[in-house]
């Protein structure tokens, strides 16, 4: 993703940016960003920022290489506003978060993954949050959300293809202790976790701590991922859900109208980040990649839709979210066998 990025953070000059005009109290924006201040979200953020000041708000951007303690600073009020994953923010942003679903943007034809279809589901959902007539369900008490970033499809990398086959029962896996949804998934596979955080799951894989991982492509090389992979491992074809990193803020620190300038600013890069992510995707050896038999692509993405239903009957996912995703779909692939149900619509 860098290119999009390194050309966001040649628009201006940190010190330049991040300096609040004289008498105006610039609002925080604390961005997570694994790499820090050098990475690339960060690198997007300043042009994000250059682009709002020009707006006309001011923005001190803040960064943060542990999500845990940006969510909290946002939690507390050190942030005025948070750039981070979807199962950070899902508190503060319910109905946007719920793209990340299992098996919510996947579009199957032929008993294969079509992943520019997939990949469309998540641009025009996106869109749609963007546009003037979503304010209702971008907003949830005093937070809204203010963009969306689609980071990529979400894959099972495993050290032992084997996996694939034989299935999770009894294998590590890393355990995020915020992410409820899941601790749900480990219960249904009988998988054991292994309590980790997004700034260590990598090295547990690498060095045979867990026995899978679930990432997308963006962080199969600058996370080293390939080194746990190894000769004898795989990635899974099949996306278990995408991936986003989106952008929450409390609106008593904000002017009127700046959440859907926000949204509007990240969705028209949409393009551009997701040609850098599936250039990291091409970028994963052939010969790692595992495909599903046709015949079981079917009855997985069956399995997904169950699940995430059970799971938002349960209040892990939000159901005005997934009626969204479902008409995204359906207007995608109106053959699709679930387009002929009300499920996901009526609840």
């Amino acid at each position: 993703m860098r290119s999009f990025f390194q050309h966001a953070a040649g628009l201006l000059a940190a010190a330049v940016l991040l300096a609040p005009h004289a008498g105006c109290r610039a609002a925080t924006l604390c961005v997570w960003d694994p790499i820090g201040a050098a990475g690339p979200l960060f690198d997007a953020a300043k042009g994000y920022a250059l682009a709002m000041q020009k707006a006309g708000t001011e923005l001190q951007l803040k960064a943060f290489t542990d999500e845990r303690v940006a969510a909290e600073d946002f939690r507390v009020g050190q942030c005025d506003a948070l750039m981070a994953t979807s199962i950070r923010v899902r508190p503060y942003a319910p109905v946007t978060a719920a793209i990340d679903a299992p098996g919510a943007t996947t579009i199957v034809r032929g008993g294969k993954v079509d992943l520019d279809a997939s990949y469309e589901v998540v641009r025009r959902t996106i869109q749609a949050y963007a546009s003037p007539g979503a304010a209702k369900l971008v907003v949830q008490d005093r937070f809204e959300v203010g963009g969306i970033v689609a980071t990529g499809a979400l894959y099972m990398m495993a050290r032992d293809r084997s996996l694939f086959t034989k299935g999770l029962a009894g294998k590590k896996l890393p355990a995020f202790d915020h992410d409820k949804v899941q601790a749900q998934l480990f219960q249904r596979v009988g998988a054991q976790p292994v309590a980790s955080d997004i700034s260590n799951f990598a090295n547990k894989f690498n060095n045979g701590a867990v026995d899978a991982v679930f990432a997308p492509a963006v962080a199969f090389r600058p996370l080293e991922i390939w080194r746990g992979v190894g000769k004898e491992g795989g990635v899974s074809r099949f996306p278990l859900s995408m991936t986003t990193t989106q952008l929450v803020f409390d609106r008593t620190h904000f002017p009127a109208g700046f959440g859907e300038a926000s949204r509007r600013y990240w969705f028209e890069r949409f393009d551009e980040v997701t040609q850098a992510v599936r250039r990291a995707e091409a970028d994963i050896p052939a010969a790692l990649w595992v495909d599903y038999p046709p015949e079981q692509a079917a009855a997985f993405v069956d399995g997904q839709r169950q699940l995430r239903v059970d799971l938002a009957r349960q209040g892990f996912y939000s159901q005005p979210g997934l009626k969204v995703l479902k008409r995204v779909r359906c207007s995608i692939e109106p053959a699709a066998g679930e387009c002929a149900t009300p499920a996901e619509i009526e609840w």
